[in-house]
């Protein structure tokens, strides 16, 4: 049945879908305290080898992929090269006030 579902749905759709598990993969990653950027860069990675590789070939999912793409390679830069944000439910320095 699953294999039915899957056969019946647009190839394109399928492989965007994918994609965009590697796009919440790669975030999540960026996320932690503290990151992990080498987990989250061979998310970015795959992601990019699929979105790139296939360009067109994905449809009306192209576009959107690689904005997300784009946008998932600028926060890697960010964190790598600044650190994370701080965690807003951490404490100050000096301890609790």
């Amino acid at each position: 049945m699953v294999a039915r579902e899957l056969l019946a749905a647009p190839v394109e759709a399928v492989v965007a879908n994918h994609c965009y598990g590697m796009f919440e993969l790669a975030a999540l990653h960026l996320a932690q305290q503290p990151p992990n950027l080498e987990a989250a860069r061979t998310a970015i990675d795959a992601m990019g080898l699929v979105v790139e590789g296939l360009g067109a070939r994905l449809g009306e999912h192209a576009t959107t992929l690689e904005d997300g793409l784009t946008q998932v390679r600028l926060a890697w830069v960010k964190i790598a090269e600044t650190g994370p944000a701080p965690d807003p439910r951490a404490e100050p320095a000096g301890g609790p006030a």
